[in-house]
Formats: C-alpha cells, structure tokens, sequence
C-alpha cells in the first residue's frame, strides 16, 4: 500500500523532502505574494470606503490633488517596499536553519516565531505609520477629514494584519514542522483564535464601520439617508468578500492536518502500520497535536506488531495467536495430538569438525525445511532443543486428522533434508495420542508444551529411525489415526520394546 503524502497540507508548500533551495524559494517566493496580497486587499477596502462606503467628507477636491495623487501614493509604494523587503528578509534569515536542513536550538526556535509576529506586526505599523502621516496632510488641508482618513486606514489596516498573520501561518509550516520534529513543542495560534480572526476580519470591522458611517450620518446633517444606504451597502458588500477570503484561509489553515490525519486512519484501518504511515506535524494548534498523536498512536501499533511478530516466533504464531486472545494461565488440557520428533545424527561430530559460526548456520539451514514442512501442514514447531525439534500437530489449533499431517510432515522433512541439508542426517518419529496441552512453568515465566506418552514414544522412535535416516518411523497408534491414504505410504517394519518401556510397539516405516 502506497504511503500518504507528506507535505504540508497544501501543494504550493512543497513536501518534506524537497531540496533547501527549493524550500527556500518557496518561503520567500509566497511570503512575498502573500504580504503583498494582504496590503493590496486593504488598499482596495480603502479606496472603496473612501469613494463609496464613507463618501462624506468627499476627498475628491481641488485642493486635496497633490496629497491624492502624490502623498497617497509615495507612501502606499514606500509603506509596501517596505513591508515586503524589509519584513520577507529578516523572516528567511531568522528561518534559515530551517532552509539549510539544520536542527534548530531553542533560540532558533524563538527567533522564528517571533519574526513571524514581526513580519505582521510591522504590516500594522506601517498601516497605524499611513494613518499619522496621512490623517496629519488631510488634517491641514481640512480638519474635518482627519476622523475619516483614521478610521479608514485603521479599519484596513487591522484586516490587512489578520489576513497576513492567516496567510503566514500557514505558508512557514515548514519551519514548524521542523520545531515540532526537534521537539521544541511550539504553541501557535489555537483553531478557536483563528475562527475568531476570520468573524473579526469578515464581520466585527465592517459593523464597526457601518456603526460609524451611521454615527458621521447623524453628526452631520447634511448627510441623506440615501447616501448612508449607499455606504451600509458597499460596507455589506466587502464583509462578504472579505469573509469569503478569511473564511477559505480559515479553513484552509484546518482542513490540511484533518486531511492528513484521515488519510493516516484510513492506511491504519487497512493494517498499514509502516514508516509511511507517519505524518508531518506542521501546525501549531490543537491540529498539530492531533497529528502528534496520531503519529504517537501509531508508533504503539508499529512497536505492538513488531512484539506480536516476535513473539509469534518465538513460541509460535498459533501458540501466539491464543495468548493474545485471552490471558494465559498456568495448566492445561488433555487434547489428542500427534508428535513429530526430529533429531540430528552425530551432532558431537559436526561440532568438533566446524567452528560454532558454521554449525549454527547449517543448523538453521536443517530448522528451515522443518518448520517449512510443519507449517505447511498446519503444525506448530514447539521447541528446538540443541539439534533436535519437537513439532505437534492438533494443538492449540484443531486438527481434523492430526495423524494424517504428521505423517505427512514427516516424509517432507526426510525429503527436504536429503535435498536441501546433506550434511546433516537425522532420525525423524512420530506418535499420536491424548496429551496435557497449556502453559508449563511459573507465573513469571512459562511457556506453551504438550507433557504425556506420545512425546517420549516420538523421542525413542527418532532413536530407531537412526538406523536408517532416509525413512521416518512412526507408531501403529499414528498409523492408525491416519487417513487411508497416507496410511498406505507406511509399512510395518518390526515389533520392539523402545527404549524405557515394558511392552512392545509396533513400528512402521515410510516406504
């Protein structure tokens, strides 16, 4: 399954893995676009209030030319270099460890956040800086100008700052990412204060404004009501364009983590648990602790099935599977099973001959085509005892005909040794019988076996089939369980008494 996206909520911002000039370019290139984006939307506000929603006192004079034509506009190119050159560049410097790749210090971390509220800050004084200097020129020419020149570049300048701090926000996600990733939790703006900019922003300054274009109404006489349903409708018309544009930053600003925490979820749901799965925390909200979790989360699940694998192959992934089903406990039931016992001929030899490096290898090698052949026929291998192994089949999980797939198993592990492990050759028994299946130890340690006849009777049977390797030996109780036709691939071969024991067995061979 392919991994989730690791960018940063939006394709514009690049992903995690792009170059540092081509994160650089970005931070630069967009933090340029958005600031000027912000100050030629209250640019445009203003001169709609100016012409449109406060018409009154009319700037549209004779006297008031060179301030329109010059003043006005020397400051708006002075005020916008200022803003975007000034402001842009000290924010990429302070972010250039970000840039560079290089995990940042708590310093770093600070500096970064702090020329981000700069960067906006200084949009707002530059703002507050036009209403000094402009309502001052306006002022000397007619006093009666100063209110409205304040009030409108003050009411532009607070949606400039909000729609600067929501586009910032979002476009150095980056640098946050980078913070959050070095663990230096950072805490930025909460959803809650960014649904509240967006209101402010797209609702509280225009009532602000249409409160005082009603109160200029009423102060002065002159003005009609037509002209204040003129200034109310224009004022209607910019908080509906204004709020659509905070309103889509807003959620802009929400929907990237929501999307890429759904994304997550939904490679989980469908057992993904891998490195992919992990997301990039880049917000500095609640949001970003949300992703932080999720990654959290599914660090557990990563660790809990890597334990569940291990463990699975430790005691056996049936053995394993029924653990994690209920809680273990010490004991056990009579179950019938049949046992495969498989010993190595003239280990001690094979020992002295190869160094312990070369032993373990081939002893691997001979453990592969046993637990290949017993899981093959839905057994579990139960222990590996030095050289040896002791495999059952019908326990923990049922069998129908235990028997049959012991046998079986047998005559695949005599043909896989010959083929695969020459080297080695080993006395292959099998038995069948009742047997107390569960938990054998103490409560701080145990381990799952099966403890009863059959697996002495496998054991001793390993023993005779030393005689001749090639063929496993089985007792007439597993033939007998047997289905016919893995019954008819084994022949009697003797009667003995094994080795411990007072009675006779008769022993088959696989032929």
């Amino acid at each position: 399954m392919p991994g989730i996206s690791r960018d940063y909520g939006s394709v514009l911002l690049g992903s995690a893995d792009q170059s540092s000039r081509s994160q650089r370019v970005r931070i630069q290139t967009f933090l340029t676009i958005a600031i000027v984006t912000a100050n030629v939307i209250g640019i445009v506000i203003a001169i709609c209030l100016v012409l449109f929603g406060i018409p009154e006192p009319s700037f549209l004079r004779r006297d008031l030319v060179l301030i329109n034509f010059l003043a006005v506009p020397v400051y708006i190119g002075v005020a916008l270099l200022l803003g975007v050159v000034v402001g842009t560049a000290s924010t990429v410097k302070a972010v250039r460890w970000s840039i560079d790749g290089e995990v940042p210090s708590r310093d770093d971390a600070r500096r970064a956040r702090r020329a981000q509220r700069r960067l906006v800050l200084l949009q707002g004084v530059l703002w507050i800086g036009g209403a000094g200097v402009l309502g001052l020129l306006y002022g000397l020419a007619d006093p009666e100008l100063i209110p409205k020149t304040v009030l409108i570049i003050l009411m532009c300048g607070l949606v400039v700052v909000s729609i600067a701090s929501l586009f910032t926000e979002i476009l150095l996600r980056p640098v946050w990412a980078r913070m959050m990733q070095a663990g230096l939790g950072m805490r930025g703006g909460t959803v809650r204060s960014r649904a509240f900019t967006s209101w402010f922003i797209g609702t509280g300054v225009p009532l602000l404004g249409i409160t005082f274009v009603v109160l200029f109404g009423a102060i002065r006489g002159e003005t009609s009501s037509t002209s204040v349903l003129i200034s109310v409708s224009v004022l209607a018309v910019i908080a509906g364009a204004v709020g659509l544009l905070t309103t889509s930053l807003f959620v802009w600003s929400i929907t990237g983590p929501l999307q890429s925490v759904r994304a997550g979820m939904a490679q989980v749901r469908g057992g993904a648990v891998d490195h992919d799965v992990d997301l990039v925390v880049y917000d500095g909200s609640e949001l970003g602790e949300l992703q932080y979790g999720f990654n959290t989360m599914v660090s557990g699940l990563r660790e809990q099935e890597r334990l569940r694998d291990l463990f699975g192959r430790h005691v056996g992934r049936d053995v394993a599977a029924a653990a994690l089903r209920s809680d273990p406990e010490l004991g056990g039931t009579e179950q019938v099973v049949a046992v495969v016992f498989v010993d190595v001929i003239g280990s001690t030899t094979i020992a002295e001959k190869r160094s312990p490096t070369e032993v373990v290898a081939l002893l691997n090698r001979f453990f592969a085509v046993i637990v290949d052949a017993t899981e093959r026929n839905r057994g579990l291998v139960n222990k590996f005892e030095g050289d040896a192994v002791l495999a059952i089949f019908g326990a923990p999980v049922a069998l129908d005909e235990p028997a049959t797939a012991a046998l079986t198993a047998a005559r695949e592990i005599a043909d896989g040794l010959a083929a695969d492990v020459p080297e080695l050759t080993a006395g292959i028994g099998v038995s069948h019988g009742t047997v107390v299946a569960g938990n054998v130890g103490a409560v701080q340690r145990f381990e799952y076996t099966v403890i009863g006849d059959p697996v002495n009777e496998s054991a001793r049977l390993s023993e005779v089939a030393k005689d001749d390797p090639r063929h496993p030996v089985a007792s007439a109780r597993a033939i007998g369980a047997a289905s016919p036709d893995e019954a008819a691939h084994w022949s009697l071969l003797r009667e003995m008494t094994l080795r411990g024991r007072t009675e006779s067995t008769p022993v088959y061979r696989a032929q």
